[in-house]
């Protein structure tokens, strides 16, 4: 399903006028066909645009990354921090114009919904500066360095279309059903509904209509483009067994399958998220299943080469047992008759390769001298049968190590696979910007991210009744426990400088043993002594400071409701355990962090299915310290 060019014809001037006056913040690569844009103003919320080659709308979902996008690097090189011009759409074709200004520069970002469609960024002369896909047909060529050209019009404007024009297209025999869709450029989903409304049989040939037909046949047809176009909108979903799909006008009532939703936009919002969705699973679904099947495949082959090995060391060591028997019964060279004769029957010869006697076991060879007794030889048939038993041993610990893989395969994919999802986009609280947790005692504890943060948090939420806390090393946040009282609340300030020190560079170091110290706010300036300076986020602190050890480094990881909504929160154990409805401890070292939060979101989506659509993978990310980290432990509980 892509948008219809009637479609874009509405969504680009109602995106248009909502992304007036905004600048890009940012660009996320969804998949290798999607991208978000974070369209920022000055008095306005932030508007999340999705462009996509199915289409293009506002979207009220964080969606996490599926596949690396090849044109993200670029645009945020040339489009981060440009202000929108203008969006454009040529007639009703489906193509859409997004022109950026930045500083003396101006980029055209094209994006082509047909097709398998494209995505372009050029420079104002349409000049192409980078593109999904190169393009070589007989009609245009589409790659860098060449400037950038539509495929031919139709030469038909069905914004404005007139009757003779309609005419025209109908003065052929093939039938209303096929000519109204390729004539106007219409899907099926209108032209299927533009009949059923005109009541005119679909197979009848278009130029056999008679002129009744024809009014009301060009009535609905005008009608239809006119109500798209223009936001004369009844949104409805419709669901059948294989698809949904989502119409901007009301058509039939006889479709059980409906459901209405608020806008147009909306529907699109609901219908492309979950196709973003539903392949990025497929696509982890695949990979994940094509190496579940490689390792079961070795599996198989491994406890085969057991059963093979297992026969072949049995089948020698009968043979040793023959030649035992044989000697008892008065025989004692292997080339006597009777030998050669009892070896034949179990399968086994004695040859000669290069001069040297062998016996052939099935596929075993083994050396022998023709002269030595019977028991000499079975001794050394019982070696080499004690060999290929050993040979097992390998084989049993290759065994072990491709069902450890076979497991932690298939629990990866399990955790790919969940690690696909979305998050509502919600008005958060002006603390989650930062690190921030509660305390035990009740208290909001602050802490910035990096230089930039620390500097915001200090400047702009610092309060008299305010503690600050800093970490003896380079590389620490500032805290800010809020409305405190040192005396009532010795528990707050412990925790607050334990967290100090965990989101501090002594995670990634693994240093134990650090001191916090916390001051009041007029001990700290914002400015240097005269002559010095200071670096971004960085600043004076004068007075007596208040030292508090942290022995140990260990935080927690957890969900908290807050009236109406979720909150994903990290910091102390305690106060996490205590407020979260569930949450996990991780200490430093292990794994990567976004291997730990893919771990974290699947642990948590185990505890409550919602938490599936509230939290992606990057809200985790950004709630766990800088560094590597293991998962020692989990747990639930349900607050009162």
């Amino acid at each position: 399903m892509t948008v219809a060019g009637i479609e874009l014809a509405y969504l680009i001037k109602e995106i248009g006028h909502k992304i007036a006056g905004c600048y890009v913040s940012n660009i996320y690569g969804i998949n290798r066909n999607s991208l978000l844009f974070k369209m920022r103003h000055p008095d306005k919320p932030d508007i999340m645009l999705m462009l996509s080659t199915m289409g293009m709308w506002t979207t009220s979902k964080k969606i996490d990354p599926i596949e690396p996008n090849k044109l993200l690097r670029r645009l945020r090189s040339d489009l981060l921090r440009s202000k929108i011009e203008k969006v454009e759409q040529i007639g009703t074709e489906r193509i859409a114009y997004l022109t950026f200004s930045n500083f003396d520069n101006r980029f055209v970002l094209i994006v082509e919904f047909f097709g398998e469609g494209n995505m372009l960024l050029c420079n104002y002369s349409k000049k192409i500066l980078a593109l999904m896909h190169s393009i070589d047909v007989r009609h245009r060529q589409l790659r860098i360095g060449l400037e950038y050209k539509p495929p031919p019009e139709d030469g038909i404007d069905i914004i404005d279309l007139k009757k003779e024009e309609f005419k025209e297209i109908l003065s052929t025999s093939t039938s209303i059903g096929k000519i109204i869709g390729r004539g106007l450029g219409l899907p099926k989903k209108y032209v299927e509904e533009i009949i059923r409304l005109s009541s005119i049989d679909r197979t009848k040939p278009s130029n056999e209509i008679s002129e009744d037909e024809f009014e009301s046949l060009f009535d609905v047809v005008r009608i239809t483009i006119s109500n798209v176009i223009n936001g004369v909108h009844d949104p409805t979903i419709i669901t059948d067994a294989e698809k949904s799909d989502i119409f901007p006008i009301r058509f039939s009532d006889d479709n059980t399958g409906a459901r209405e939703v608020p806008s147009f936009n909306e529907g699109l919002d609901i219908i492309f998220t979950e196709q973003i969705l539903n392949k990025g699973k497929s696509l982890y679904s695949e990979e994940s299943e094509k190496r579940i099947s490689e390792l079961q495949n070795r599996l198989e082959e491994q406890k085969n080469a057991i059963l093979i090995v297992q026969e072949k060391s049995k089948n020698i060591a009968d043979v040793a047992n023959l030649l035992f028997s044989m000697q008892s019964e008065g025989e004692s060279k292997i080339n006597d008759p009777k030998v050669v004769e009892a070896l034949k029957n179990q399968n086994v010869e004695l040859v000669k390769e290069k001069g040297i006697p062998i016996l052939k076991i099935d596929d075993a060879k083994v050396k022998i001298e023709l002269d030595a007794p019977l028991p000499s030889i079975a001794s050394i048939l019982f070696d080499e049968s004690k060999k290929q038993k050993g040979a097992i041993t390998s084989i049993e610990k290759l065994i072990e190590k491709t069902e450890d893989q076979l497991e932690k395969t298939i629990e990866k994919g399990e955790i790919a696979k969940g690690s696909v999802g979305f998050s509502d986009i919600r008005k958060k609280n002006w603390y989650e910007r930062y690190r921030w947790f509660f305390t035990s005692d009740g208290l909001l504890a602050v802490g910035g991210r990096d230089s930039s943060s620390n500097s915001a948090l200090v400047r702009k939420h610092m309060e008299s009744d305010d503690k600050i806390f800093h970490a003896e090393i380079n590389g620490s946040p500032f805290f800010i426990l809020k409305d405190t009282n040192e005396d009532l609340m010795p528990l707050s300030l412990e925790e607050t400088a334990y967290a100090t020190v965990c989101f501090s560079r002594a995670w990634q170091a693994s240093a134990h043993g650090l001191n916090s110290f916390w001051v009041k706010p007029d001990q700290i300036k914002k400015a240097a002594p005269t002559g010095q300076s200071m670096g971004k986020g960085s600043f004076m602190i004068y007075g007596t400071r208040n030292f508090i050890k942290v022995a140990s480094l260990k935080l927690a990881v957890g969900i908290m409701k807050e009236n109406e909504n979720y909150l994903l929160v990290s910091g102390p154990v305690e106060p996490i355990k205590k407020n979260c409805l569930c949450y996990v401890i991780i200490e430093p070292g292990g794994s990567p962090i976004s291997d730990v939060a893919k771990k974290i979101r699947a642990e948590f989506n185990k505890s409550d299915e919602k938490f599936q659509k509230l939290f992606v993978v990057d809200d985790y990310v950004r709630a766990l310290p800088t560094g590597s980290s293991k998962i020692t432990s989990a747990g639930t509980q349900k607050l009162i």
